[in-house]
């Protein structure tokens, strides 16, 4: 018990944040062991890579594996950061665990006992104090450095504590080995972390090291903890993104310690970029001593700065980012540097009258449009490929990103920071994490070491989050808030680390003695509800701050079904509503699509093939994720109850999944995805399915007048059945509303020819530009929830409204014309020149335009400004589409283009 103490005393002490742009990432695979990571004087390098080995293969002793020169002939390789099957696979011990069951192939024993992770590092000598800084061991881990142990499991466990160990008197000049010995993980059992239900978990429960491991070399004076506390002044009213706050404050702080056996002298000096500050302060240090450095703005009147360069969300200013570059000189030597980002803007989130969390950031309020982030299943970090993640979320309109427990490394929360998207961290639900609070769960309570744990975890986490701009809050919480005495572990830690934004004690509605009352609520649903039900005040509608909550399955577009799936497993797909599905979800309440497949037969028509159920389920998708984020943006200005923020569950996959996604695992994107980018347009026309009202949204700072809303209603048949004009509209900017006009009821044989009927809106400016188009397929017949039936997943229906008179569409013609046109740094753009060239009155319904390569596989990831777009003869619309020119393969790009009633078609763009 001592030795976690002392382990948690060091976390505390240690320093902020592992650097963000440490050594790239190594591939795993067969062959030698990686070569050793070179370390310099007065410098810190992340381990390259390890070999690794199953300890039921290792009959030598820990002294034996940790000795340099010890043969690892025979073990697997894997990268800097990697779980035990990360790297099996990547060597082709095992299959993909992507496609298929293959998952199911791979033997769980084989992970019941601990791994090794061996590597080698050199250094040129010895004269300088040398550690080890690390945080991500998946579950826990004996340390040996030079055949010698320097920690034990029980000092180094949970996935989120950070240790450094000094291991000066241990190391020699030339070839150094360090070697973990991974223990299994439960999490169950453990403060790591585990899926729950959002996929089929990975057979070794992501046993590994999955942050960086770095060595760091330093002189008898080092730096920790650096960080910048900011305090905001803002002038009344609040500023737009282009007027500048009126002042800031800055404090500068740091841990300064002597590991060396005499006392010490430091000049330690503190620059900031962007303003001209250089502070510089001498401390002397007994041996071992340890003490906190701050520069304050009462003792240097230099950190108060007039019209700072604020940080804003992505949409609503610039993401100005500042940095503090710290040095510690001995006897004119360097002895250490840290360089640290910060951004100066300032999160608030009152609650409002209703009770709900309204966030502000510098003083503008906004309503939180977010979706929940998902890691990948192996923990494989790919810089690239979480950039182009989070570009998609903003493209999409989202504002904000949720992580569920899986804090994602710091390279993740930089790209944040850089592209201006918000992120809520926090806690896991249902697992060891709630042990202690959650019936439902399958947690194990905690002992004395688990609650050293947790709050070591909370001390690293916060230390590592508090100065990046991105983060708005963090959850201690779940489906449950903590107990009392965990809570005050957490806020001490935070506390402790400066904290800088709201703390929220749970993602549902509960209240705790020193947090109160969360603001959030977590009612669902996660499984399939039709879009009226997001309009109601009630269960998951548009009301307060829904935490979590979607209609539950995304079925992922026939390209990436092909890929994910085999042909037996399509059949089931669409011949067998009720079966269970593998790519769902491991827990008996979602292992099927059956809410989803009766619905879309009832609503739509029972599927007529793969194609069929696929381009069916599409537009489900596409109008139920659409209406989600509309409504809560028109409830979002409302007097009474008004909705203040909304996380879809769930942004991406960690695997190819059926379930809770936005975009699916290839970056490919379908219904789900362009509802949600057409519903959160910066400004935006949309109808409301409760009482037909048609509303205009502007997400933009500034007030936009002289705006022009067009609808029109259509029966199947193509003939226009009600069609009005307003002029003159106006609206404010940061999501004020404006209703242009009420539609009018149709009624099935008086009006229309069936039960089905189509709207165009369309929103124009003051030159009589388009500025937003958006098309609903509609029903006389309504949508019925039972309310007094609803349980914590979903609402039922008693009845379904009929969107069958789709079926009778007659076919569209769409012809194309494109242009690809090549750019600096591997970017290419296509733009694709979309016209229903039809003669009669049918509208081409969802067109979908896509990038192909010469294979017809869909070149990914790809950005379109607009797509699954609806045109009626006559009308036109240009799309352009971004994308890397190195995914294109096997040749020059094409362009397919299908729809619900256009057939698909290829064109060649020609080049520019």
């Amino acid at each position: 018990m001592a030795a976690v103490a002392l382990a948690l005393l060091g976390l505390l002490l240690a320093p902020a944040a592992l650097p963000s742009a440490a050594s790239p990432r190594s591939p795993s695979g067969t062959g030698p062991a990686p070569a050793a990571t070179r370390v310099a004087s007065g410098g810190t390098a992340a381990l390259a890579g390890y070999a690794i080995r199953s300890t039921a293969e290792v009959p030598d002793t820990a002294a034996a594996v940790s000795t340099p020169g010890y043969a690892t002939a025979g073990w697997h390789r894997a990268g800097p950061r990697s779980t035990v099957l990360a790297a099996l696979v990547a060597d082709g011990t095992h299959p993909d665990p992507f496609y298929s069951t293959d998952q199911q192939r791979i033997p769980r024993g084989d992970f019941s006992v601990p791994w090794w992770f061996r590597s080698d590092f050199t250094l040129p000598d010895t004269s300088e104090r040398t550690s080890l800084d690390f945080s991500g061991v998946v579950s826990a881990a004996d340390v040996y450095v030079n055949g010698r142990q320097v920690a034990s499991a029980a000092d180094v466990a949970g996935v989120y504590t950070r240790h450094e160990l000094d291991i000066t008197a241990l190391v020699r000049a030339g070839t150094n080995t360090v070697a973990f010995r991974v223990r299994p993980n439960d999490p169950r059992k453990h403060l790591t972390l585990g899926w729950l239900d959002w996929l089929q978990p990975p057979p070794d429960a992501n046993m590994g090291l999955v942050r960086d491991v770095l060595v760091r070399r330093r002189g008898p004076v080092s730096l920790h903890d650096a960080h910048v506390v900011t305090r905001l002044e803002l002038p009344t009213p609040y500023p737009t993104a282009t007027v500048a706050a009126a002042s800031a404050e800055l404090t500068v702080k740091a841990q300064v310690r002597n590991g060396s056996q005499e006392s010490a002298t430091a000049t330690v000096t503190a620059t900031v970029s962007g303003t001209g500050i250089v502070l510089r302060k001498n401390v002397t240090l007994r041996a071992g001593e340890v003490r906190t450095l701050i520069f304050s703005p009462d003792r240097h009147p230099q950190l108060r700065l007039t019209q700072p360069a604020l940080w804003w969300p992505a949409g609503m200013g610039a993401q100005n980012l500042y940095g503090l570059d710290l040095t510690a000189t001995v006897a004119g030597s360097r002895s250490d540097s840290v360089r640290h980002t910060f951004g100066i803007r300032e999160v608030k989130a009152p609650l409002n009258s209703a009770g709900a969390r309204q966030y502000s950031v510098n003083g503008r309020p906004l309503l939180i449009r977010g979706a929940g982030w998902s890691a990948d299943e192996l923990l494989r970090w790919d810089t690239t490929a979480a950039e182009d993640r989070i570009r998609a979320a903003l493209d999409a309109g989202l504002n904000t990103l949720r992580l569920e427990g899986h804090l994602e490394p710091d390279e993740f929360f930089d790209l944040a920071d850089r592209h201006g998207i918000l992120t809520l961290p926090g806690w896991e639900c249902c697992n060891k994490w709630e042990g202690p609070v959650n019936p439902s769960g399958s947690g194990e309570k905690w002992g004395a070491a688990d609650r050293l744990t947790a709050r070591a975890s909370m001390a690293a986490e916060a230390a590592r989050l508090r100065s990046h701009p991105s983060v708005l809050s963090f959850l201690i919480g779940s489906d449950f808030a903590p107990d009392a005495a965990t809570e005050r572990d957490y806020l001490d830690a935070l506390r402790a680390a400066d904290w800088p934004t709201p703390v929220i004690p749970a993602a549902a509605d509960v209240s705790t003695p020193l947090s109160g009352p969360s603001g959030m609520r977590m009612p669902g649903p996660y499984d399939w509800v039709p879009p009226s039900y997001w309009y109601d005040k009630r269960e998951g509608g548009a009301t307060g701050f829904n935490s979590e909550t979607s209609a539950g399955p995304s079925v992922p577009t026939l390209d990436t079904l092909r890929r994910m799936l085999s042909p037996a497993e399509l059949e089931t797909l669409w011949k067998s509503p009720s079966a269970p599905q593998y790519h769902r979800s491991p827990s008996p309440t979602y292992n099927t699509l059956k809410l989803f497949n009766d619905a879309l037969a009832r609503r739509y028509g029972a599927p007529r093939g793969l194609g069929d159920y696929v381009a069916k389920a599409q537009l489900s998708q596409y109008e139920n994720v659409r209406a989600q984020f509309e409504a809560y943006a028109r409830n979002a200005t409302d007097a009474s109850a008004p909705s203040t923020g909304v996380i879809y569950w769930m942004f991406n996959s960690g695997w190819t999944s059926l379930h809770w996604q936005l975009i699916d695992r290839y970056l490919d994107r379908g219904g789900a995805y362009y509802g949600a980018k057409k519903a959160n347009e910066p400004l935006h026309i949309q109808y409301s399915y409760d009482d037909r009202t048609v509303a205009v949204i502007n997400r933009r700072p500034a007030a936009v007048s002289g705006l022009t809303a067009r609808v029109t209603l259509f029966g199947t048949d193509g003939t226009s059945r009600y069609d009005r004009t307003v002029r003159g509209l106006q609206v404010g900017g940061d999501g004020a509303r404006t209703t242009a006009l009420t539609v009018p009821a149709l009624a099935e044989g008086q009006d229309l020819p069936d039960s089905t009927y189509l709207a165009r809106l369309t929103l124009t400016d003051g030159a009589g530009r388009e500025v937003s188009r958006n098309v609903y397929w509609l029903s006389t017949r309504p949508d019925v929830l039972d309310y007094g039936s609803s349980d914590w997943y979903h609402t039922p229906v008693t009845a379904h409204g009929d969107l069958t008179g789709l079926k009778s569409l007659a076919a569209a013609t769409v012809t194309a014309t494109a242009r690809t046109t090549q750019h600096a740094g591997g970017r290419s753009t296509t733009t694709v020149t979309v016209r229903n060239t039809g003669s009669g009155n049918t509208p081409a319904l969802l067109t979908d335009v896509r990038l192909v390569d010469g294979l017809d596989a869909p070149v990914l990831p790809v950005r379109w400004d607009d797509n699954q777009i609806s045109l009626w003869p006559g009308e036109s619309a240009v799309l352009t589409a971004e994308y890397r020119a190195a995914d294109v393969r096997g040749g020059a790009p094409r362009i397919r283009i299908s729809g619900w009633n256009t057939p698909t078609t290829h064109i060649t763009p020609d080049p520019s």
